[in-house]
């Protein structure tokens, strides 16, 4: 399996607490048996599986603004309703006379049992482990881990770009790389 790249910034000085979302290689197809005229939009896709919050597209639906190509568009994150409905916050239904399509996602990976560390290289410095083990990653539910790096930790980083490699410990004992990419450290910004 290749790992996913995810580039992280980091601002000196500030926690960070990033969510990761670990999904299975293959995708999950589900039919659309109602598109709901609310804002947000609700869809009720029987038995869909999500375990909560997570990344979907919409393939084959009658409303344009609702499809996603999952090759070449970003994800929309659905929230669980329940095991039969989900919703869109970021679609107005109102008005919409949308019927059919098949949610499409991947699952979550089973973190059960399993250790997870996330090495930050730099070309020189100090290395940084945030592991499950010394508090740096939590297991947060199913495909989910919690990266919690400390102001102190990130106030401390003498460097201005690092690269780093998440890898997860299986409960039979093998290892697979799941997220690498590169460390960038910015000053913070404000828009006003």
């Amino acid at each position: 399996m290749q790992p996913a790249c995810l580039d992280m910034p980091v601002t000196k000085g500030a926690t960070l607490r990033k969510p990761l979302l670990l999904m299975q290689p293959t995708y999950t197809y589900r039919p659309i048996t109602a598109i709901l005229p609310t804002a947000p939009l609700q869809l009720t896709v029987p038995a869909h599986g999500l375990p909560g919050d997570w990344p979907t597209w919409v393939e084959g639906s009658s409303w344009s603004a609702l499809n996603r190509d999952k090759g070449r568009e970003g994800f929309r994150i659905a929230k669980r309703v329940d095991a039969d409905a989900l919703e869109y916050n970021d679609l107005n239904g109102l008005g919409q006379r949308a019927q059919g399509g098949t949610l499409v996602y991947q699952l979550p990976v089973d973190l059960t049992g399993c250790r997870a560390a996330l090495v930050i290289t730099p070309k020189s410095g100090q290395t940084i482990e945030l592991t499950t083990e010394n508090g740096g990653l939590a297991i947060a539910g199913l495909g989910r881990l919690l990266l919690e790096m400390t102001a102190a930790q990130t106030a401390a980083i003498d460097w201005a770009e690092a690269r780093y490699n998440l890898d997860i410990t299986f409960s039979d004992g093998s290892v697979q790389r799941w997220l690498q990419g590169k460390v960038t450290i910015n000053g913070g910004c404000c828009h006003g």
